[in-house]
């Protein structure tokens, strides 16, 4: 098991744990400080997806600095028990209720959902072609002024409606911060 530190919020500092499974990549402390900077570091009242949560690093970020809801989704068995776990820990004594974790496909939840969304992480397994996969069922469950960020091994213009206003590359990995475009 490795650990990976809460970097702002209420959970400011915390650790939690992750398997080191292959392909899973925490985003890391600078890269998220990046994202929570461009973001404000207060997201109090948003509904925060984390659409391959791994980690979870992405979503108990978005819990700890005050966002209303975080569903947390992950196909893997091993890791969810981890995602699990690191809720217990992390909301023991805290405002409870905030985290939702779902065990499932992307695609699967996404053609579920029933909640809108104003912020998603996607941050997907590498060279699978998730992105566009996903892309098709995200105005189902994205707000009109939902946010994206996202991660992939190369740079990303837009996503469906979404167009990138911000990104960064942090060694192999590019990161962006997608908005919808209201022009179209």
């Amino acid at each position: 098991m490795s650990r990976i530190r809460i970097v702002g919020g209420e959970w400011k500092r915390r650790l939690i744990t992750f398997s080191d499974a292959p392909g899973l990549r925490p985003t890391p402390d600078a890269v998220r400080e990046t994202l929570f900077n461009w973001l404000g570091q207060d997201l109090a009242g948003l509904a925060c997806l984390d659409l391959f949560a791994g980690s979870g690093v992405l979503g108990f970020e978005a819990a700890s600095r005050g966002a209303r809801h975080v569903t947390m989704v992950e196909r893997d068995a091993r890791t969810f028990v981890t995602l699990e776990n690191n809720a217990i820990a992390l909301e023991a004594g805290a405002q409870t209720g905030r985290l939702e974790l779902i065990r499932a496909d992307a695609l699967k939840f996404l053609s579920r959902a029933s909640r809108r969304y104003d912020l998603l992480f996607l941050d997907p397994p590498y060279r699978q072609g998730w992105i566009e996969r996903v892309e098709p069922c995200l105005p189902a469950v994205l707000a009109a002024d939902a946010r994206i960020y996202a991660e992939a091994e190369h740079r990303i213009e837009r996503i469906g409606a979404w167009e990138t206003v911000r990104d960064g590359r942090a060694g192999q990995v590019y990161y962006h911060l997608l908005e919808a475009n209201t022009d179209e």
